[in-house]
């Protein structure tokens, strides 16, 4: 199977603002990890420390016909 995290980071902020909000979404899904069974299919929003959806995350199967998937 294949994870995959995109977030789209404010073009705004500075480096050090996009480490922070990005330190803060990998550790609230990191710590919300239990609550998935991560198999294909699975996937959720993924949201900014204002509540907005900046990304998403997926499970898909390494065959994957998906064109997002490419690498």
């Amino acid at each position: 199977m294949k994870f995959r995290l995109e977030v789209d980071m404010d073009e705004a902020a500075s480096a050090e603002e996009s480490a922070r909000e990005l330190g803060r979404i990998l550790r609230y899904w990191g710590g919300n990890l239990h609550h998935y069974a991560l198999r294909p299919g699975d996937g959720s929003a993924v949201y900014d420390s204002g509540y907005r959806e900046v990304g998403r995350w997926s499970i898909t199967s390494t065959g994957s016909t998906d064109p997002t998937d490419a690498a």
